[in-house]
Parts: C-alpha cells; sequence; structure tokens
C-alpha cells in the first residue's frame, strides 16, 4: 500500500552496533496532507529497543522526530543479520483529539477508516568504521613527521653543525681579518682620490678653475663610491 498521510524517513533504520553499548537511530515522519495525523509506533521485539516518542499527532505539513534505542547488545548476531522490525501506523483523526486521547483502537481497521502502515527493518552498522587512511600511508606520514623534526632542530641549532662541518667555512677570526683588509684598502683608496683631488685643483688652476661646490660634489661623489663598495663587500 503506498502511504498518503506520512513519509517515513529513512527506509531503514539503521542502528551502530557495539557489544555491552547501548545506540541509538532516529527516523522522521513528515505529514503530507492538510489534516491531523496521528500515529503509533511497533515493534516485533518490544524488549530490545525504547522509542519515543511511541505515538503522536503530526500537524498538516508538519514533522515528527521519534529516537529508537536499543539495549547494549550481549553478543555479536552471525554475519550482523537482524530479524527485527518496525511498523508506523497512521490515521487521519479530527480536530481536539490530543496525544491523551490516542488509543490502539484508532488503528483498528474500519470501513469509515483509513489505517496506513509502514515497516522498517533494522539495519546493524559499525559503531567505529575504520579509518579511510591506508597503514602504508601512515607509516608516509610518521616518516615525513621525523623528517620534518630533524630539519627543524637543524636551523635552531645551526651552532653545533659547525664543528662537523668541512674546513671550508671561515672561522670569526678570519671574518675579522678580512675586515680590516677591506678597511685598510679602502684607506689607500681615500688617500689615492685625495691626490687625484689635488691634481685636478691643480689642473683647474691652470685651465681657470672649477667652483668650490664642483670640487665638493666630486669629492663627496667619491667618497660615497668607496663607501657603497665597502659595505657591500663587508
Amino acid at each position: 500500500m503506498s502511504n498518503t498521510l506520512l513519509r517515513v524517513y529513512p527506509s531503514e533504520l539503521k542502528l551502530p552496533f557495539e557489544l555491552k553499548k547501548a545506540n541509538s537511530g532516529c527516523i522522521e515522519l513528515v505529514n503530507k496532507t492538510e489534516e491531523r495525523v496521528a500515529f503509533k509506533v511497533k515493534t516485533t521485539n518490544p524488549r530490545k529497543y525504547a522509542v519515543r516518542p511511541t505515538s503522536g499527532i503530526v500537524p498538516p505539513g508538519g514533522s515528527c522526530g521519534i529516537t529508537i534505542t536499543m539495549q547494549a547488545p550481549k553478543e555479536i548476531p552471525q554475519d550482523y543479520q537482524c530479524k527485527d522490525k518496525f511498523l508506523v501506523q497512521s490515521v487521519v483523526v479530527q480536530e481536539g483529539i490530543t496525544n491523551r486521547d490516542i488509543v490502539p483502537e484508532m488503528f483498528n481497521r474500519a470501513p469509515d477508516r483509513v489505517v496506513e502502515e509502514f515497516k522498517l527493518r533494522v539495519v546493524y552498522i559499525p559503531a567505529n568504521p575504520p579509518s579511510p587512511v591506508p597503514e602504508e600511508d601512515e607509516e608516509e606520514i610518521a616518516d615525513s613527521e621525523i623528517d620534518h623534526e630533524v630539519f627543524r632542530q637543524s636551523m635552531i641549532h645551526p651552532a653545533s653543525r659547525q664543528g662537523h662541518t668541512s674546513g671550508s667555512q671561515p672561522s670569526h677570526d678570519e671574518e675579522v681579518s678580512m675586515v680590516n683588509s677591506e678597511v685598510a684598502k679602502y684607506v689607500d683608496e681615500n688617500k689615492k682620490l685625495q691626490q687625484e683631488l689635488e691634481l685636478l685643483r691643480e689642473r683647474n688652476q691652470s685651465f681657470g678653475g672649477f667652483s668650490p661646490k664642483f670640487v665638493l660634489f666630486v669629492f663627496l661623489l667619491f667618497v660615497l663610491v668607496g663607501y657603497l663598495m665597502t659595505g657591500r663587500k663587508v
């Protein structure tokens, strides 16, 4: 029989299965009509399941959620197969009927009453599904984490690695000596620039001379060039 009063979702009651632990599942009832619909939930194994609520009224176009809790199983059934079933009965009720007015006789078939039924079977699913990541991938991830840790330690403690490196790395004294040599070279170049400046002054006097601003500009230009060369090398 096709249901025209309530839509039951899902069509199967899937319950997580775990030894010595109670688990729950839910179903939803949706009123497909513009009338008030009463429902009642039955099961083939009432001692095994707790249903909340077992009955009620769904308003026009409304919905109602039902929670079904399975008691903690003591043993694993063969092939995880379950023969338990649930039955959802529904019937149209008049205005003024409340949840307290619902009685089992309301769902008995009669010539002037349409009672619809929907059956659900119970399906067990693993409570703790396996990880989708293969074991080989997990080993690769662990190796990458170790490599990252070694790299991080090498960045944090570079001084501890200097004693194990080759002799191509210069020591602190060698670096100081190189700097002093560059400074002495710059001093010599500065002296040569001053001598050339004096020579230019003498030549300028013979050619009528340059202005003091031009001479100062040339001097500062030589000093700036020497400073940039020395700073880049150091």
